[in-house]
């Protein structure tokens, strides 16, 4: 016998009995990105692995350790895609939608990258996001904090989830800062470990978010990023607080949030849980303002989140927020003997026609009533719909309960449709 062949360690396949949970998370961001005005972007999966280098910095984790890169025939050096917005900003000026104009989009696919796999996170995973272009006021940054919180809502994890706030200024205050930092983290060197060594020179904004309890101690007297800001950046994020104050949306200022990707200026936004140990980050983003032009488009302000649909799956699942997910079957229709089957298949069409939204199966590959009936029972459907021999003699149908105790009844043929969707 031929030796079996694994999935690649990593990538997860994603089972029959867990897509109704997935399909439920799809279908409130579709819903919640429509009601805000949003259009779908989609972009390659496979793109320039110089891309990713100019907007999310060479020294960040994903580019050096993470990325999935290769040469293609031609010897161009090739990528999966590690997130979604460098995509998005290429396609946008590619495109021409992004100059002088005002472009709510939002995505939704799988992403790549290599790192070591554990609950809730993947090598290929799935990120839903929104990017904002051409407006550089804090209104739209509190839009897209609206609209994730919208989703919190919609999926019952309004009590579950908190969002933490943070403004990393612009990039001239940001630098003027990071040599104070460095400055300050060299007086601390022997505290360090290897990775915030490495990253002090070269990300040290990245040391601020270290996990390690020894740096973490001597970070209360690093440096505080505020207070380097100018007059402008200080009030987009006192607007943006205010804002956020208006519509009741609550939050903590932390000062040590900064995200692992080298274009975000100005705003920076994390929504964390508890529920989910360590890996309490759900939804993240912030404002980029600079990255359309670092990409090779005319400036153009920018804002933006990502969410990893993995992780709020399993959020949902370890709350136990999957109870109300709908059967993938509504009604089952059996036919019991040969002579019947014809029946049950017009039957069967019948009803979807009349009703597009009824999900019917119809059973297939004979058997007695008993197997039918279990079958009919797995599927998940609320109602059997039966034809033997004698309710095709007298044009009827037989309708059965299986997640009640309700009796049994007789349908006339032509009064099926009528029925049906009363009790559906």
């Amino acid at each position: 016998m031929a030796k079996q062949i694994q999935a690649i360690r990593g990538m997860n396949d994603i089972l029959p009995s867990q897509s109704p949970l997935w399909q439920k998370v799809e279908a409130v961001i579709r819903a919640s990105v429509s009601a805000f005005g949003y259009s779908e972007i989609r972009t390659p999966l496979v793109e320039s692995t110089d891309l990713f280098k100019r907007s999310i910095g060479d020294v960040t984790d994903i580019v050096e350790k993470e990325m999935y890169t290769f040469p293609d025939r031609n010897g161009d050096s090739l990528s999966l895609r590690p997130e979604g917005t460098a995509s998005t900003v290429r396609a946008g000026n590619e495109h021409g939608l992004l100059y002088n104009q005002e472009q709510r989009l939002w995505y939704i696919g799988p992403m790549f990258r290599h790192e070591r796999p554990q609950k809730g996170r993947y090598r290929q995973f799935h990120q839903f996001g929104v990017e904002v272009y051409g407006i550089g006021t804090p209104d739209i940054d509190l839009e897209v904090l609206m609209l994730s919180a919208r989703l919190w809502e919609k999926l019952g994890l309004t009590e579950h989830v908190s969002l933490e706030l943070n403004t990393l200024g612009d990039l001239a205050e940001r630098s003027v800062y990071r040599d104070a930092l460095i400055a300050f983290l060299e007086q601390h060197k022997d505290v360090l470990d290897e990775e915030s060594q490495r990253r002090m020179y070269t990300n040290p904004l990245r040391v601020l978010d270290t996990k390690n309890p020894d740096i973490q101690a001597i970070l209360g007297d690093a440096p505080q990023l505020m207070d380097y800001l100018g007059e402008e950046s200080k009030q987009h994020f006192e607007q943006l607080c205010e804002l956020l104050d208006a519509v009741g949306i609550q939050y903590t200022i932390n000062p040590r949030l900064v995200r692992g990707l080298d274009y975000y200026n100005r705003t920076v936004f994390e929504w964390v849980t508890s529920s989910l140990g360590s890996q309490g980050t759900v939804l993240a983003g912030g404002r980029y303002d600079s990255l359309v032009g670092q990409l090779g488009g005319k400036d153009t302000p920018a804002v933006g989140f990502a969410m990893g649909l993995e992780r709020i799956v399993l959020l949902l699942d370890t709350l136990g927020l999957v109870d109300d997910i709908a059967p993938e079957v509504d009604v089952y229709v059996t036919a019991m003997g040969d002579s019947c089957r014809i029946e049950a298949i017009k039957v069967a069409q019948e009803l979807r026609k009349a009703m597009p939204d009824l999900k019917v199966m119809s059973h297939c590959g004979g058997g007695n009533f008993k197997k039918q009936m279990k079958r009919a029972d797995k599927s998940g459907a609320a109602i059997a719909l039966i034809i033997g021999e004698s309710e095709l003699e007298n044009n009827q149908v037989a309708v059965k309960h299986l997640r009640n105790n309700n009796e049994q009844i007789m349908v006339a043929r032509m009064d099926l449709v009528t029925v049906i969707a009363e009790l559906i």
